[in-house]
């Protein structure tokens, strides 16, 4: 279940991150998805779901940090 628009996103996910991180966490949601499709490629007994939002969090991660209730681009 790709992500095909950013209106597509979870609501948890659009109502909290700007616009940018929105996008990032969209490109690696959909990179995860296809690359985690083998079970034997996941960690434990996560989900193909489950290990793309792990992965697209921890993009957004990279980049953005969260202050207070906002999610801030790291200096």
């Amino acid at each position: 279940m790709p992500y095909g628009t950013l209106k597509d996103l979870p609501e948890n996910v659009k109502n909290v991150l700007p616009r940018h991180a929105q996008e990032i966490y969209q490109a690696a949601f959909n990179n995860a998805w296809d690359e985690y499709k083998d079970p034997d490629e996941r960690r434990g007994d996560a989900s193909r779901e489950e290990t793309a939002h792990k992965v697209a969090w921890a993009a957004v991660k990279k980049e953005y940090e969260k202050k207070g209730d906002e999610w801030r681009k790291k200096p």
